[in-house]
């Protein structure tokens, strides 16, 4: 069995609550949450530092409908897999903005972490091993890259 190497999960949401929650969901997940931002310069500003494997990304932040241009720089510049996070996925590019999915507001917790197995595993063996929970959707990108099954 291959060791399991934990993912290092940014936040980027400006709703306390809500990030203090999905980090409870990623810490009990067993991966390490790196920082938590609420404007997109506090979220550039950690990834350039933390490096993060994973970020989930909210599009309205405090300083504004900035969340798919910390997407676009998340994936592009620092290589890091984005879900977007979002109550208003019609905000969302055709394209994604290059992010790997979304999960829609309000979200379970159970929706939550079945969604963030998923994409581990598909993270660590570069291919989906069946559907997506109902509670990700994944942008169509990603459902090449990852073989998902019809």
């Amino acid at each position: 069995m291959i060791a399991r190497k934990p993912l290092r999960v940014l936040i980027v949401e400006d709703e306390a609550l809500l990030a203090l929650h999905l980090q409870e969901c990623v810490e009990e997940a067993g991966h390490t949450v790196v920082g938590i931002a609420a404007t997109s310069r506090e979220a550039l500003e950690l990834a350039a530092n933390a490096n993060p494997d994973l970020a989930f990304v909210d599009i309205h932040l405090l300083d504004g409908t900035t969340g798919i241009t910390v997407a676009q720089q998340l994936v592009h510049q620092c290589k890091t897999l984005v879900v977007f996070m979002t109550a208003n996925q019609k905000l969302i590019p055709g394209d994604f903005a290059g992010a790997a999915g979304v999960v829609s507001k309000p979200y379970t917790q159970s929706g939550l972490m079945s969604a963030l197995r998923f994409i581990e595993r598909c993270m660590n063996t570069r291919t989906a091993s069946g559907r997506p929970p109902s509670s990700l959707t994944l942008s169509k990108n990603y459902q090449e890259r990852w073989h998902v099954p019809p």
